[in-house]
């Protein structure tokens, strides 16, 4: 049963905790200090590195990803995860299943934007529990953690990615001695992204196109989903776009009106998609398909009534994206990619393509294979 923030600890999960302590202790955690470690989490508070036999637990599985980064076996890190395969694609989860098959049989914890479980957490024994910026558990869920001998780290890697995300990755490095790995990594991406931000940098705002992104397109019959301020929205802006959601939505997501959409017409139309669109006849992308299967569902999209009257569709500027990949820790691919849908002239040197094998070859665990964006191709 899920507790509210306030809700006293009951005997179960009391005793869970106690076992929870018993465990740290034989692992030699003492207590709450951090022994000196200086790592911070994004609200800035201490970290403890994980103690010897210590795991973590999770509370998004895009975490496993990043992990997989730094670590050739991140499963094993592992007391406990969210258990939201959708978020990394059915395909990712076999994957990562064949390889380490523990997965499939971890406890499971509330995933984050879901009511924290302080008793599912207790349960599975953590030594650190990693949780999400603005969607894990209260203040005083994490003081209930921490008065059990449990870390609680809170971390980002999507509501605030360009400000968030690296740091996150050097804070998971730190926790489980990889740091060299994680600043490789960081080091990495943050080339790439340089290469964008300086050619962008000097662009007038008439210079900037206008751009729908439509997340998730058809996965309800209405129309237009869009991101505002934040999360999806800050990569339009940095490769250079201009994001029309953001003019009328303070929030990271919202709706726009279809009236709205066709009114601003905007330059370049995109949207995301994945497997878990496949019922819906939306754009589906990924290892499970074929190039033929992704095109007609980018075109029952892009023919919807009102789209398919966009000057972006009928000028060949529609696309769509793996909304995995986008939501995802390996997402400067995905930032490469939008940086050539939406300035095709100042970027036809990049190669997405190549960042992700490089990526696949040099970093993760669990390499991503398939294909995960499209152009819609001219009837």
């Amino acid at each position: 049963m899920t507790k509210s923030p306030a809700s006293p600890l009951s005997r179960r999960s009391t005793l869970a905790a106690l076992g929870g302590l018993a465990l740290l202790s034989a692992c030699g955690r003492t207590g709450p200090s951090e022994g000196g470690s200086g790592l911070k989490d994004l609200r800035d508070r201490p970290v403890r590195p994980l103690p010897p036999g210590g795991k973590l637990s999770i509370d998004d599985g895009r975490y496993l990803i990043a992990l997989s980064l730094i670590h050739p076996d991140p499963v094993s890190l592992l007391a406990a995860w969210s258990g939201d395969v959708n978020r990394i694609s059915p395909e990712m989860f076999a994957a990562f299943v064949a390889r380490f098959p523990a997965l499939a049989d971890l406890p499971k914890v509330a995933q984050s934007g879901q009511a924290f479980n302080a008793e599912a957490a207790l349960a599975a024994r953590p030594a650190t529990a990693l949780v999400s910026l603005d969607a894990g558990p209260s203040d005083e869920q994490a003081a209930q953690l921490e008065s059990a001998g449990v870390s609680v780290a809170f971390i980002d890697f999507f509501s605030h990615p360009f400000e968030n995300a690296s740091r996150s990755l050097a804070l998971l490095g730190g926790v489980i001695g990889r740091s060299e790995q994680a600043q490789a990594f960081n080091a990495f991406k943050q080339v790439r992204l340089d290469r964008i931000s300086s050619r962008v940098k000097a662009l007038t705002p008439e210079k900037r196109p206008s751009v729908f992104l439509e997340p998730h397109a058809m996965i309800t019959p209405d129309c237009c989903a869009s991101p505002g301020k934040g999360n999806i929205g800050d990569y339009i802006a940095f490769v250079g776009g201009r994001n029309i959601g953001a003019d009328v939505l303070d929030q990271p997501t919202g709706k726009l009106n279809l009236e709205y959409v066709i009114q601003r017409d905007p330059d370049v139309y995109i949207v995301t998609g994945g497997p878990h669109l496949a019922r819906a006849g939306g754009f589906v992308v990924g290892p499970g398909f074929s190039a033929e299967q992704s095109q007609a569902g980018l075109k029952r999209v892009a023919a919807r009534p009102g789209i398919a009257a966009l000057k972006a569709v009928r000028q060949g500027r529609a696309h769509g994206l793996s909304h995995q990949l986008i939501n995802s820790p390996i997402d400067i691919v995905a930032t490469e990619v939008l940086a050539k849908w939406i300035h095709p002239e100042l970027f036809g040197d990049l190669d997405p393509r190549a960042t992700l094998d490089e990526i696949n070859s040099r970093f993760l665990a669990v390499p991503y294979r398939g294909d995960y964006w499209a152009d819609l191709k001219a009837a």
